[in-house]
């Protein structure tokens, strides 16, 4: 059987490197040093015209197999490694059978879970970390993708523009199906119970765990906040376009439980009501404020910015058509933000600053709401507030020893 390529390989290089040699017996010149995981399987990385590519040694009915599931998972926008191409037919120069090789692009900015957790690695960085894990095991479990190997030297992790983000990475275990049943979740969350337990406990005896992270503790908490996270993520809502106090309650659980809101949006029928999406996230510090910066030259608090940024989000979900992010962000401050606060008396403006006056008028809407059972609309939000609160607060300049404006 001859060498064959599969796949959509966009380097022709690919097809000179010597196939017809077992992986661990290639060159070192052309291997790139970056951190590997633990694998059962060789795997070397190789740059070729500047891109960098992942090559995993493997019997080719998993590295076909592998080679599906990776592109079927691309094509629904789930976090995973993006297949290459797959090279079967390989044979070494006395024709004795070689393994197959699959062809992965190199996930930029990537590190495998040995590099990440290290005895520098603060605890409430490593807990975003694993929560970063956590949403990737909902997203597969959301697209029907059953793992069979849930742990964390199947995942790469990568920090980029403030935000955490797991990626799966060996999808050689794993089903695709339209649906993943609760046995099928039971038993994924079973192993990663397991697999992230002794893999703490591998860190820990190799001085590599912050002395505070209690390894089985870490691992049936994990399993906690996934279950949290996934009945908060498949909740059914149907939501009128008039209650937007039930999209801000949605948004309010999901960052009781740490995670912000990647991208919320409506599934609409024709003359129903829509159905609210909500995908998870995990950020680092400042994250907020520097997209709040960025999308509309507001320059404040991080919970403040957090706050806007929900409403901002929210107000992009309900616009019938899907619109670039920094057009819908001016619109939301010239329709939403400025008209807020000049709606409020100039006499009562000193007594907050306008992010946190804004931030305010939204909590007091969210409450008026709740308690009417309909969304009372920001106009009335401002002038109950306006009237039975901000009229009593003292004057915030002031305070500060600044005279109001």
């Amino acid at each position: 059987m001859p060498l064959q390529m599969t796949g959509a390989p966009d380097e022709p290089g690919l097809l000179g490197l010597p196939w017809s040699t077992p992986l661990e017996e290639w060159p070192e010149h052309l291997f790139v040093a970056l951190p590997r995981g633990i694998s059962r399987h060789v795997v070397r990385f190789v740059r070729l015209s500047g891109r960098v590519y992942a090559i995993k040694e493997v019997n080719e009915r998993y590295a076909r197999r592998e080679y599906r599931l990776l592109r079927d998972l691309t094509r629904q926008d789930v976090p995973a490694v993006e297949p290459v191409a797959v090279v079967t037919g390989r044979t070494d120069l006395a024709g004795e059978p070689l393994d197959s090789g699959l062809v992965t692009r190199h996930l930029q900015f990537s590190l495998p879970y040995r590099a990440v957790f290290s005895g520098t690695l603060r605890p409430d960085t490593m807990t975003r970390l694993l929560d970063a894990l956590v949403v990737l095991i909902a997203r597969l479990h959301l697209a029907g993708f059953f793992w069979g190997d849930c742990s964390l030297s199947n995942t790469l992790f990568r920090r980029d523009a403030g935000a955490f983000a797991a990626y799966l990475v060996d999808a050689e275990t794993g089903e695709l199906h339209p649906r993943i049943s609760d046995g099928q979740r039971a038993q994924d969350l079973d192993t990663a119970h397991i697999n992230i337990y002794g893999e703490l406990l591998d860190l820990e005896a190799g001085g590599l765990l912050h002395a505070s992270v209690d390894p089985l503790a870490t691992a049936g908490e994990i399993i906690r906040r996934y279950q949290a996270l996934w009945d908060e993520l498949t909740r059914q809502e149907v939501v009128p376009e008039v209650e937007w106090h039930r999209v801000d309650a949605r948004v309010r659980r999901l960052n009781s439980l740490g995670f912000d809101v990647a991208e919320m949006y409506m599934q609409r029928k024709l003359g129903a009501a829509g159905r609210l999406i909500v995908r998870p996230k995990v950020v680092d510090a400042g994250h907020h404020q520097r997209r709040l910066l960025r999308l509309t030259g507001l320059d404040v608090e991080e919970n403040q910015a957090r706050r806007l940024l929900n409403d901002l989000d929210a107000y992009r979900a309900a616009r019938p058509y899907p619109r670039d992010e920094e057009i819908l962000a001016h619109q939301w401050l010239s329709e939403i933000f400025q008209p807020t606060v000049q709606a409020v008396p100039r006499h009562l403006r000193g007594k907050l600053e306008p992010a946190q006056l804004f931030h305010e008028v939204l909590d007091h809407r969210w409450f008026l709401s709740e308690a009417a059972g309909h969304d009372v609309g920001l106009t009335t939000a401002v002038r109950s507030y306006v009237g039975n609160v901000l009229a009593f607060k003292p004057d915030e300049k002031a305070v500060l020893g600044e005279p109001p404006e």
